[in-house]
């Protein structure tokens, strides 16, 4: 287990403070957040590249806060391999086992068995600089994987791969974690990751910890605007609530009044996802308790999919595949009905 607590970084224009952070042992743990937001600066934390000013981190309640990054049986990947170029792919995993003083019998069953798992034995001769980006990255893997560490740490190791083989090291990397049960902390700013891979995420801003929960409570039920925003929930409004006769809450949010089942009442926010909003020519029958009539005001094609803004008003961000915009002739300036559930809307 990764037990951090009061953590404070001081890099002088930026500054790490008040993290709090608890990792499960053999968990996928995703740090997610925004450019400039601390992620990377948080992994190296942990990595101990930079001193603590406050705080304490322990793993497998062993305090590490003050030991040098050599001796706190951490590895680090980063988004750019950093394999090194006069070394052959096999003597780049190995470097960090002979830097352990482990003996040429205790190597070559090891390396063996990472790379096997890897499906990287046929690269283990070539020149690093010859490899593809997939497979500079398994090899990193493997450098890091082959010292047994008690915690992967992983700086956006999808991020420079092209669609295709981002997908493949996706599926790569869960079953990695599903094999060994590595203890794993993924940083990324990329939400299709971290509902993809996390077994829990927390998303950091401006050098805080902001949220942390599944990747559905982030998505589904955030906590703040930011949060909201950067989840593209692409609905967030701020508005008044009051009782409803039905138990639930009716919340004026300026142009419209919406429902939503929720204990607060008074000033809040509202965040709805796009997805959760059902689109329509005629008037829909169904349970849902909200519903509007407006008009299309913008689309904008994301190939399979199709965001469109409708404009009741206020203005509400559906998505629709790309199939259903087609078949339902649907296109800016035509008026149509959207509905979503009480339950489906956030409220903060």
């Amino acid at each position: 287990m990764i037990d951090v607590r009061g953590l404070k970084v001081n890099l002088g224009s930026f500054m790490l403070q008040d993290i709090d952070l608890q990792v499960d042992d053999g968990e996928y743990f995703i740090i997610l957040g925004p450019t400039g937001a601390g992620k990377t600066v948080l992994l190296e934390a942990l990595a101990g590249l930079y001193p603590t000013m406050e705080g304490r981190i322990s793993v497998n309640g062993r305090d590490i806060t003050r030991e040098k990054p050599e001796k706190r049986g951490i590895a680090i990947v980063y988004q750019d391999q950093m394999l090194f170029p006069h070394l052959s792919v096999e003597r780049n995993i190995s470097f960090g086992l002979k830097a352990l003083k482990c003996t040429k019998e205790e190597i070559k069953p090891r390396v063996t068995s990472i790379t096997e798992l890897l499906g990287i034995t046929h690269l283990l001769h070539r020149d690093t600089t010859t490899l593809s980006g997939g497979e500079k990255q398994k090899a990193a893997l493997a450098r890091a994987l082959v010292t047994k560490p008690a915690l992967l740490l992983l700086d956006e190791p999808l991020s420079a791969l092209d669609p295709e083989t981002r997908e493949k090291m996706q599926r790569e990397l869960a079953n990695i974690h599903r094999q060994l049960q590595v203890t794993m902390v993924h940083v990324t700013h990329d939400f299709e990751e971290a509902v993809g891979l996390g077994d829990r995420v927390a998303v950091i801003n401006d050098g805080r910890i902001v949220q942390v929960g599944t990747p559905q409570d982030v998505l589904r039920r955030p906590i703040s605007e930011f949060v909201a925003r950067f989840a593209l929930s692409r609905n967030v409004f701020i508005g008044q609530s009051t009782d409803a006769q039905n138990g639930q809450a009716s919340i004026d949010i300026g142009d419209a009044k919406i429902e939503a089942v929720t204990p607060t009442r008074g000033r809040v926010h509202v965040s709805l996802r796009p997805e959760d909003i059902s689109i329509s020519r005629e008037p829909l029958s169904s349970t849902a308790r909200n519903s509007f009539h407006g008009t299309i005001t913008e689309v904008i094609d994301r190939g399979t999919v199709v965001l469109l803004t409708v404009s009741v008003p206020p203005d509400f961000s559906c998505l629709v595949t790309n199939s259903s915009y087609s078949e339902m002739n649907l296109r800016r300036g035509v008026g149509v009905w959207i509905s979503f559930k009480a339950s489906a809307v956030n409220v903060f």
